[in-house]
């Protein structure tokens, strides 16, 4: 359900409580169990940093809004590979979103059996050129929305 984007309530059947946040967590645990990390270490240490904190009332909000635009920008993606593809007027737009994409991957997890940190100054040129061409390529776009 949550894959198709339905709303929905779990509600345990006999307290008539609401539980859907724990469930959605225990689920989320599980996944993560079975060997599907999307929640890096740094993550969760620094959510858990959170809690007690005098923005932990703003964290919900944030992360909320966040996915959301990362939803927003995995589905202009998607259908940026479709142009891609065909050679449509997105093509340039998948290039930049596989881009963003691999040097999003790579700020996650490390290559295998690579400690974080140790990249080849090769590997690390090639990233900060990367992120300096995306760097200009939002600049340029944030004038455009601005005229």
């Amino acid at each position: 359900m949550t894959r198709e984007g339905r709303e929905f309530v779990v509600v345990d059947a006999k307290s008539n409580e609401d539980i859907t946040h724990n469930v959605l967590t225990q689920i989320i645990m599980e996944e993560e169990s079975r060997g599907t990390n999307m929640l890096p270490v740094n993550f969760l240490r620094q959510l858990i940093s959170m809690y007690g904190d005098s923005m932990q009332s703003m964290v919900p909000q944030y992360l909320e809004a966040s996915m959301d635009a990362f939803r927003k920008n995995q589905l202009q993606f998607q259908d940026a590979m479709k142009g891609a593809f065909s050679g449509g007027p997105f093509a340039e737009m998948a290039k930049r979103n596989i881009e963003m994409l691999e040097v999003a991957t790579s700020a996650f997890k490390g290559k295998v059996g690579e400690k974080p940190g140790t990249a080849s100054p090769e590997a690390k040129d090639d990233e900060i050129a990367l992120l300096k061409a995306q760097l200009e390529a939002l600049n340029s776009k944030i004038e455009r929305l601005g005229k």
